[in-house]
């Protein structure tokens, strides 16, 4: 059985850098494995895609946060 997945904000942004590509990684290969039960008719929840889908795009988005945040902060650092 896999894991239970981090679905709060708060909980995914206490999570380091390389634990949130760690957890992107995973998540996308949870995401192929639901994908692969779909099609073989084998997914018993349904609602697990496009739930996986959407944490995938709050990993990724809490991801972009940082990448700006350390890119104003090195723009500021700079003037």
């Amino acid at each position: 059985m896999a894991k239970k997945q981090k679905t709060k904000s708060q909980d995914i942004r206490k999570l380091s850098e390389p634990d949130l590509k760690k957890e992107i990684e995973e998540t996308y290969r949870r995401l192929f494995a639901i994908r692969l039960q779909k099609e073989t008719l084998q997914l018993t929840n349904h609602r697990e895609l496009p739930r996986t889908r959407r944490l995938i795009a709050r990993l990724k988005s809490i991801q972009r946060e940082r990448q700006l945040a350390r890119a104003a902060a090195a723009q500021g650092a700079a003037r």
